[in-house]
C-alpha cells in the first residue's frame, strides 16, 4: 500500500510538489502518493489533524500557514524554532506532530550553484514568514553585510533584531550595490514590479526570487534582467526543499539535477 502524502497550501493549484516528490519515488523505488490540499483559512488545523488520522504520513506546508503549522507542532527543529514558521510535518510512532523548515537549506544549495555568498553585500527584499525561514542559513554563510527591507519598516527592524547581526533599512535609505537581492516578498505572487532603485544594481548583481512560474520569468526576474542583471527563480530552491523534507521522512536523499531538468522551461 502507498504511503499518504500532501502539500497544503492557498492557493494550491500551481504546485510543482506532486511531481517533485513522484519524480524522487521513483529515482529510490519508493511507493507513495502525493497530493495537494487546499487549506481552509477557518479551519487549517483540523485538516492538518484529519490528515494525519486518516493514516497521512507526511506533510508540506507553504503560503499562507507556515506559522501555524509551526504553532500547533508538539516537536520542532533547531531551524524551525529559529524561523517560527514549519513547511514540513510528520507523525512518529506515539502520535506526536514533529515539524521541521527546510527553505533556508532548500535555497542555500541552489544559490551555491551561482554564488559564494562569503563577504558578499546581501539585500533581502520582506520581512514575513519567508525571510524568517532564510535568515539564519545565509547569515551562516558570513556574508560581509545582510540587510532587510520591507515596505513595514518596524517589521524590518525587528527582523534584524531578532538575527544579528543583520540591519534592516528603508528602501531610500540604501547606498551602494549589492552582490545578490532576495525577494522574498508576496510581490510576484501577485505581479507586482519592484520599487527599488537601480543603484543598488551592476552587470554582476544576482536577483533571486523565491517565488517560480512555469511559464516566462517572474516580475522580479523580468526587471532584473531588464536592468542588465542575473534574474532567477525559486524552482531551484523549491526542489531542493523538497529534496530535504523527502529525505527527512524516508531517510533517503534524492538526486536533484534530473527533477530540475525535467521542470527547466
Amino acid at each position: 500500500m502507498k504511503q499518504q502524502f500532501a502539500v497544503m497550501g492557498n492557493p494550491i493549484h500551481h504546485s510543482l510538489s506532486p511531481f517533485i516528490h513522484e519524480g524522487f519515488a521513483r529515482q529510490t523505488g519508493i511507493a507513495l502518493s502525493y497530493k495537494k490540499i487546499e487549506i481552509d483559512l477557518a479551519c487549517f488545523e483540523q485538516q492538518v489533524t484529519d490528515f494525519f488520522n486518516q493514516g497521512g504520513k507526511g506533510l508540506n506546508i507553504t503560503l499562507p500557514c507556515k506559522h501555524r503549522a509551526f504553532i500547533m507542532s508538539d516537536i520542532a527543529t533547531r531551524r524551525c524554532l529559529r524561523a517560527q514558521a514549519a513547511n514540513t510535518l510528520w507523525r512518529d510512532a506515539n502520535n506526536v506532530l514533529h515539524a521541521d523548515n527546510t527553505d533556508g537549506v532548500g535555497l542555500l544549495r541552489d544559490l551555491t550553484r551561482y554564488i559564494d555568498l562569503t563577504n558578499k553585500r546581501i539585500l533581502l527584499l520582506g520581512a514575513g514568514g519567508a525571510a524568517h525561514g532564510i535568515l539564519e542559513p545565509l547569515l551562516s554563510t558570513k556574508p560581509f553585510e545582510l540587510i532587510i527591507t520591507n515596505r513595514s519598516p518596524e517589521k524590518a527592524l525587528a527582523l534584524s533584531l531578532a538575527f544579528p547581526p543583520a540591519k534592516s533599512a528603508m528602501k531610500e535609505e540604501l547606498q551602494g550595490s549589492f552582490d545578490l537581492i532576495i525577494n522574498a516578498t508576496s510581490a510576484s505572487l501577485t505581479a507586482e514590479i519592484t520599487t527599488l532603485s537601480t543603484s543598488c544594481l551592476t552587470s554582476k548583481t544576482i536577483c533571486y526570487d523565491l517565488a517560480y512560474q512555469r511559464q516566462g520569468h517572474t516580475p522580479f526576474v523580468e526587471w532584473a534582467q531588464s536592468n542588465g542583471c542575473i534574474g532567477i527563480d525559486g524552482l531551484g530552491m523549491l526542489v531542493e526543499q523538497a529534496a530535504e523534507a523527502f529525505y527527512i521522512w524516508h531517510d533517503v536523499r534524492p538526486e536533484t539535477t534530473s527533477i530540475l531538468k525535467e521542470l527547466a522551461p
